[in-house]
């Protein structure tokens, strides 16, 4: 492929979506497998390992401080990460199959960027500790998109307006979006696995 980016790709059952797996600060391609596995049994997996790094820790984007966000770097990263996404939809005969974000911290950031600069690339996304990566000039149009955001009440990371800033533009865009604000802070749950598990269930049905 053209785009090179670090990845680990697992074939799955024809009928069921993709999972793309998008990692947080410090992780790699490894962090979400098991997880990605455990929630969608039998779905592929595209799990890939973001390019930038700071302080040696992997980060799908730079940013100028913890919330803000280099969005020159994002935008470029953003369509980076997309024309990857597009060159494995041939290279692994996806291109008839609907692909699903997971991503978690900066990974569900850039996944954000993806639905809202590039929403081509994905059929929905769940955002697991998201926030509004950039003002978007004007709204694609994610009608056919469906998207959860796990939000924690007590996260220091991410305050809750930044989340619901978010999940209020998603919407606006024309998404489904389904938000649960979850009593954590940034740390995920057993609470938000069984929320994440559920709303697949409920997507892999109507696929």
């Amino acid at each position: 492929m053209k785009t090179d980016f670090k990845h680990i790709f697992i074939e799955g059952d024809a009928h069921l979506p993709v999972l793309l797996l998008l990692h947080g600060t410090g992780g790699d391609e490894h962090d979400l497998v098991d997880l990605g596995q455990s929630l969608s049994p039998g779905s592929a997996i595209l799990s890939v390992r973001g390019k930038v790094l700071e302080n040696g820790m992997p980060r799908f984007f730079k940013r100028h401080a913890e919330g803000v966000f280099d969005l020159e770097d994002l935008a470029f990263r953003t369509n980076e990460l997309a024309d990857f996404i597009s060159e494995a939809r041939e290279a692994y005969s996806l291109s008839d199959k609907p692909i699903i974000a997971l991503g978690y911290s900066n990974g569900a950031n850039i996944a954000a960027s993806l639905l809202l600069s590039r929403p081509e690339t994905l059929d929905g996304a769940v955002l697991l500790r998201a926030m509004l990566p950039f003002e978007p000039a004007s709204l694609p149009d994610l009608s056919q998109k469906s998207i959860l955001l796990q939000t924690g009440l007590m996260d220091q990371i991410i305050p809750l307006a930044k989340a619901e800033a978010l999940s209020d533009i998603l919407k606006k865009a024309k998404a489904t979006v389904q938000m649960n604000i979850k009593t954590a802070a940034h740390n995920l749950t057993q609470a938000d696995f069984s929320d994440i598990k559920i709303w697949l269930q409920n997507i892999q049905e109507k696929v």
